[in-house]
C-alpha cells in the first residue's frame, strides 16, 4: 500500500513506471469508500490498506440500517463481520438475506460473519494466537477475540477457567499454548491473570479486563486498572474490547508483515 497516495499520484506513478501495476491496483482498492443511503460511508479498502476485515458493531445500531450495511458490505467485499450482535439484529438479517450470501451467526461470540460463494477469510499468515480466560464469564469476550484473528488468517488455541482461583488450571494450559506467537489473557474482578501469564512466557502479552465484576470499582474498572499497574510487561486494551484484542493479537502474530 502506498501511503497517502491520491489515485492522481497512483496513476501517474504507475505511467512512469514508478509502481507495479499490482502495487498500483492494492492502493486504488485501499482508497475505496462507498456510501450507503447518505447514513454510512463503507470502507471497502480496509483489508488491502490495514490488513484487517472492516467490522460492523451491532451495538446501538436500528436493526434494519444494521441489516442494509452488512449486505452492502459483504456484496462489495464478499465477506463482512459484525459483532455485538443481539437477536433483533439476527432476525433483521435473515428478513434480507439474498440466496447468494451465506450467514453464519457464532452465537457464543455475539458475532455475524456474512459471506458470498468462494470468500473466505485471509489465508493463514503461519501466526498463532492464544486466549486465555480467567473464568467463563469471559468466554463471550474471549470467543470475539478469537473471530478476529481467525478473520486475520491466525491459528487461535483457547484455555478457558484458568484463572487465579485455582491457579494450578494455569500451568497445565500454559504447557500447550507456549509456542503461540502472542497470548491475549482475559479477566474480570480484580483482573490478576493477565500479569501472572506475563511474568511466565516469553511472548507479548494482551490483558482485556471484563466488565464482569460488581460492587466497588466493579463493571471491570478494578480489572482494567490492576492490568495498568502491572509491574510484568503487558499491553492493556479497554474494558470488553475483544474485538481490539483479537485484531492487535493478529497484527503482532503476522509478525508486522504486509500483504
Amino acid at each position: 500500500m502506498l501511503p497517502n497516495a491520491a489515485i492522481r499520484d497512483i496513476l501517474r506513478m504507475y505511467c512512469n513506471g514508478e509502481v507495479s501495476e499490482d502495487e498500483a491496483t492494492a492502493a486504488i482498492e485501499g482508497l475505496r469508500i462507498e456510501v450507503l443511503d447518505g447514513m454510512a460511508r463503507i470502507d471497502t479498502g480496509r483489508g488491502v490498506r490495514c490488513g484487517m476485515p472492516e467490522v460492523v458493531l451491532a451495538e446501538g445500531k436500528e436493526p434494519a440500517v444494521f441489516a442494509e450495511i452488512m449486505l452492502a458490505q459483504a456484496k462489495a467485499t464478499g465477506r463482512c463481520v459484525a459483532t455485538r450482535v443481539f437477536p433483533e439484529h439476527i432476525k433483521a438479517l435473515q428478513a434480507r438475506l439474498p440466496p447468494e450470501i451465506r450467514m453464519e451467526h457464532r452465537e457464543a461470540a455475539r458475532a455475524v460473519i456474512l459471506s458470498t460463494e468462494g470468500a473466505s477469510s485471509r489465508d493463514c499468515q503461519g501466526g498463532t494466537v492464544a486466549i486465555l480466560t480467567a473464568g467463563t464469564s469471559d468466554i463471550p469476550v474471549a470467543e470475539e477475540a478469537k473471530v478476529i484473528a481467525e478473520e486475520m488468517g491466525c491459528i487461535v488455541r483457547t484455555a478457558y477457567d484458568v484463572g487465579v482461583a485455582g491457579i494450578h488450571r494455569l500451568f497445565s494450559a500454559l504447557r500447550d499454548l507456549v509456542p503461540a506467537d502472542v497470548f491475549i489473557v482475559i479477566a474480570g474482578r480484580e483482573g490478576t491473570l493477565p500479569a501472572i501469564v506475563a511474568g511466565l512466557v516469553d511472548r507479548p502479552v494482551i490483558g482485556v479486563p471484563v466488565s464482569t465484576g460488581y460492587g466497588y470499582m466493579g463493571g471491570g474498572e478494578a480489572a482494567l486498572a490492576s492490568m495498568l499497574q502491572a509491574c510484568s510487561v503487558l499491553a492493556v486494551v479497554n474494558i470488553d474490547a475483544g474485538f481490539t484484542a483479537g485484531a492487535f493479537a493478529a497484527q503482532i502474530a503476522h509478525g508486522g508483515r504486509r500483504r
